[in-house]
């Protein structure tokens, strides 16, 4: 790939992409509107299928538990946005983490991603939204590397903002040897960190309730999901949740810069204690820096309002 299409690759694409969106789905609220927010945007975005990233937190027993929760979560909400018809294209993932930076966890999802890469091209590149520990999209370019570096773009929500004290945000951490794979490895990536950028994007109970409670069935489900969560730790107290996770939606219908503003810079390099390094002469990434949030959730609200 040139450098002059790298960089145009590294643009918000114009028109309708071909989009894969792999999802930790069940480790928190806001994959869950991720996902509602890419199926209710078809005028930007054709999703060609999903795939369940492996987590491990106290909503999961290990990274496989959290992989095949996650899986069963995507389903769950096709099936509450009638969307059915996508259920053949949600692919399992990994049930571990890298064991290291030469050897792929070979998987359905991976090797789903590689095929539909295969049909795309440098011009017309396949979009590869991340939104969790990037295992598997790593896995995929250990699979096929030149496939994945020309043919794709890489979209992932990890680490956080490069001034922050140290990058163990919850994705990166999981699997750094993928993140270093995913990052270093030449393909168009675009970077949204947690912690200093995507942090903005926070909602509380009485603003969901006004904006989506009793709009549509998925819409409760989002509200309740919420709530739920919230009232684990907070019930009876202030509180807000993260909803960062639509942010790696709205990167590709950020057009006239509407939702979010971004740089490019020689692609970071993530450490294993935590930290970031740079190479000046590095291939670039895109660093998203600052968020809308309220246009972004305008958007998101008024499409879960208005769903079918």
């Amino acid at each position: 790939m040139t450098q002059e299409q790298l960089m145009k690759n590294l643009q918000v694409p114009s028109g309708v992409v071909d989009v894969i969106l792999d999802t930790d789905a069940y480790n928190e609220t806001d994959d869950q509107y991720a996902i509602a927010y890419m199926l209710l945007s078809p005028e930007r975005i054709h999703v060609l299928g999903l795939c369940a990233a492996p987590f491990h937190n106290s909503n999961s027993s290990s990274p496989e538990d959290g992989m095949v929760r996650s899986y069963d979560e995507i389903l769950r909400l096709l099936d509450l946005m009638n969307r059915n018809d996508l259920a053949p294209n949600v692919y399992r993932g990994a049930r571990t983490y890298l064991p290291d930076e030469k050897t792929p966890v070979d998987t359905d999802a991976a090797r789903f991603i590689v095929a539909e890469a295969k049909k795309h091209s440098t011009e017309n590149p396949l979009y590869v939204v991340a939104i969790g520990a990037i295992t598997n999209v790593a896995s995929a370019i250990l699979l096929d590397r030149e496939t994945m570096v020309n043919n794709t773009v890489i979209v992932w929500l990890g680490g956080h903002a490069k001034d922050y004290p140290h990058t163990r945000e919850f994705n990166m951490r999981q699997d750094i040897a993928a993140a270093r794979i995913v990052m270093g490895c030449g393909a168009p990536f675009v970077q949204l960190p947690c912690i200093g950028v995507v942090s903005h994007l926070i909602a509380t109970g009485p603003e969901l309730e006004y904006w989506i409670k009793g709009t549509s069935k998925l819409a409760d489900f989002l509200y309740e999901r919420t709530v739920f969560e919230a009232n684990k730790y907070a019930k009876g107290r202030v509180w807000n949740r993260c909803i960062w996770d639509v942010s790696a939606i709205a990167w590709l219908l950020n057009d006239n810069h509407r939702f979010m503003k971004s740089y490019t810079l020689p692609a970071l390099i993530p450490q294993y204690d935590g930290t970031y390094s740079v190479d000046p002469t590095r291939h670039h990434q895109c660093y998203v820096y600052e968020i809308n949030r309220d246009a972004i959730f305008n958007d998101l609200f008024g499409k879960l309002r208005n769903m079918k």
